[in-house]
This record gives structure tokens, sequence and C-alpha cells, in this order.
């Protein structure tokens, strides 16, 4: 690739991503969202922390498999329990990591 190319490619993704950064800040308020794009907006963040802890702590491993004797799937439903029930990040942390740890000291 040309030394042109590459530094068209850099200002084009550039642009877009600025563009697209823009558009939800420029149209603040001039925007009308709809109640139900808003409600559906709400479960975004959860769903991307769903779609980014679910593989790591299911898939363990160099070839990336599921295993049965993952000791981390306990672990994690220990903490979504705490979470749920507490309502507390940092004691989710801990009780994840200290059963966690329980479990690899037992089995």
């Amino acid at each position: 690739m040309s030394d042109l190319a590459l530094w068209s490619l850099f200002a084009a993704v550039g642009i877009g991503t600025f563009a697209l950064r823009f558009s939800f800040i420029g149209l603040h308020g001039r925007l009308h969202i709809p109640p139900m794009l808003k409600r559906a907006l709400a479960y975004v963040p959860a769903s991307v922390l769903a779609a980014l802890v679910v593989p790591a702590v299911t898939l363990t491993g160099p070839d990336k498999s599921f295993a049965f004797d993952n000791l981390q799937i306990p672990a994690a439903i220990i903490a979504a329990l705490v979470a749920w029930k507490s309502r507390n990040t940092l004691l989710t942390l801990v009780a994840g990591m200290c059963s966690l740890w329980l479990l690899q000291a037992i089995f």
C-alpha cells in the first residue's frame, strides 16, 4: 500500500469517527428519539457487558472450547447472585474472585 493510500485511509477513518461521534453531540436535543427506542437503548450496556464476559468465562484453554470442569462458571454464577442481591460492584468482584480462588483450592 502506498503512503498516499495509507494516509487517505487514516483521514477517511478519522473523518468517519468524528462524524459519528459529532452526530450524537451536535444533534442532541434537536432529534426526537421514539420512546420505544429509548427503552431499547437502556439495555445496550448490559448486553455489551454480557457479550464480553460470557465468552471470557465459558471458553477456556488454548483452543477456546467449552469444558464442564471450568471453575470460572460456578464462580461467575456466585458473583451474579451477589450482584443481583447487593447491587454493589466491589462486593461482586470480591465475591467472584474469592469464590474462584476457593474453588481452585478445593479442586
